[in-house]
């Protein structure tokens, strides 16, 4: 990996609140090209918020957002501080697809459509490509046969597929995952995460927000721990789970061990 190739998406001492409750508190995060890190850590330790900043579809009150090394232009200060460039925060957020918890595909239209509908409208592609890129996207999430159906008509393991699906064919530079698993029974479950598996053997660069402590294990080039909005712990896999240095993140991998 090339370290002097600017990180793909790079937070910097990044502060977000919420009125008087701050939530993130100076945390610096990075994913290169082809790195796959993911956040971990307990309910309300800030792993969901801090990605929603990193898309943007948050705003943070101090630090920096950069995007291949271009930094978010931002106007005023702390609870007033908002991006500057409208155009710019468009550009970054296509080439950041996130993949929602809940989903999120439109009910009035097929599965096809989903996956077509913005690379068509919003980086308006002529819609015979975008067409054989979501057949392929599909087919490569295995769903292809779910063409024409509607969400409704798919269990909840294929409607993320299909939502995974649709963040590809905007051809990201990254992709984004926020809890991708954690609306699914485990047996739907070990559909999405076999995906997300091939995706990261392919070498897509990818931010992962997770609660399945075994997925972060298996696809991870680093794992950052996060305890009440600050980083607690991060390194290799290997050492974040294997050999714990805080006692804080022993205590939470212990809770989260399969019985």
């Amino acid at each position: 990996m090339n370290d002097t190739v600017a990180p793909v998406i790079e937070l910097r001492d990044l502060h977000k609140a919420y009125g008087p409750l701050e939530v993130i508190k100076g945390v610096s995060v990075a994913a290169r090209r082809g790195q796959v890190v993911s956040l971990i850590g307990s309910s309300g330790s800030g792993k969901s918020t801090l990605l929603r900043c990193a898309n943007l579809l948050e705003d943070s009150q101090q630090g920096d957002v950069l995007f291949e090394g271009e930094a978010v232009k931002w106007r005023g200060e702390g609870m007033h501080r908002h991006p500057a460039d409208r155009q710019q925060v468009i550009r970054i957020r296509t080439n950041l697809s996130m993949v929602f918890q809940q989903f999120n595909l439109w009910a009035h239209m097929t599965i096809l459509q989903n996956v077509m509908e913005a690379p068509v409208t919003v980086l308006g592609r002529p819609r015979a490509e975008v067409e054989a890129a979501a057949r392929r996207y599909l087919d490569k999430v295995g769903i292809h046969d779910k063409c024409d159906a509607y969400p409704a008509m798919l269990s909840g393991g294929q409607q993320q597929r299909a939502a995974i699906a649709r963040a590809l064919c905007m051809e990201p530079k990254a992709l984004l995952f926020d809890e991708p698993t954690s609306a699914l029974d485990p047996e739907l479950e070990q559909e999405v995460v076999r995906v997300i598996k091939a995706l990261a053997e392919e070498g897509r660069t990818m931010l992962l927000v997770t609660h399945d402590m075994r997925l972060a294990a298996d696809v991870s080039d680093h794992v950052v721990f996060l305890h009440l909005g600050r980083i607690e712990e991060e390194g290799p896999p290997e050492q974040v789970f294997g050999d714990p240095r805080t006692e804080r993140l022993r205590q939470f991998l212990s809770a989260t061990a399969p019985a």
